[in-house]
């Protein structure tokens, strides 16, 4: 009896470990990674300080405190976070994006992957699949900077599209509504991203032509300006 009881817990072990790499790999699944974190100073990652080297995923919350920065490197682009700022990933198939909460928020994409910044005026990426270098900036509940520092931008709108150009800046505001809300699971889904339902009515001012990254952007401009085989003393 012994030897019979023996050999049953022995295969019931058996079973169980060849049962962990299936698990592992659907946890995995469900959880790809977007990029990993390259930079950080007084920042943090959900509810822990952010490290260099970390690993990041559809979901996770990114802030700065002031005077902080947080970059992350995602694939062949990069999202930066500058000072007092909070932004949420997310990700799919088709694009990785952040949106953007409070402060100051950027992206550098290159052709071959599309980064996006989702702002209660609508989506921000770059025009027509080209390599760009962008940001914004959450001035209030209604109003947000954006900035072109290298080529073109688009705001999609609900589908109603506006080019930013190259080396511009626009204030852009919008008309509030109170029955524009979220989608329905956004609270809860990475892979919800928050899109106006309808078309807000916004009104651009042109702040700046020839305009440059400034303040803690403008070191992050040069070096995603590098090409990415140059050394680096």
């Amino acid at each position: 009896m012994r030897s019979i009881a023996r050999s049953c817990l022995i295969a019931l072990l058996i079973c169980g470990l060849l049962d962990v790499p299936a698990f592992a790999a659907n946890d995995n699944s469900l959880g790809k990674s977007l990029g990993m974190i390259i930079e950080s100073n007084t920042a943090g990652l959900g509810k822990t300080v952010a490290t260099v080297g970390t690993t990041v995923y559809p979901g996770d919350s990114l802030w700065t405190d002031s005077g902080g920065i947080l970059r992350l490197k995602m694939g062949a682009g990069q999202i930066y976070l500058l000072s007092s700022s909070s932004a949420t990933l997310g990700g799919n198939s088709d694009a990785t994006w952040a949106t953007v909460s409070r402060g100051t928020v950027g992206f550098s994409s290159s052709a071959s992957q599309r980064l996006e910044l989702v702002i209660p005026e609508g989506v921000l990426r770059a025009a027509n699949g080209q390599p760009a270098f962008g940001q914004v900036t959450i001035t209030s509940p209604n109003e947000v900077v954006i900035s072109a520092y290298s080529g073109a931008l688009v705001l999609d709108n609900a589908g109603d599209l506006h080019t930013i150009g190259a080396g511009t800046s626009f204030r852009v505001t919008m008309a509030l509504e109170d029955d524009t809300q979220k989608p329905e699971g956004s609270e809860t889904s990475p892979e919800i991203k928050f899109i106006p339902q309808k078309r807000r009515h916004l009104l651009f001012a042109l702040i700046l032509t020839g305009v440059l990254a400034a303040g803690f952007a403008y070191p992050i401009y040069l070096e995603l300006s590098e090409s990415p085989s140059k050394p680096k003393n």
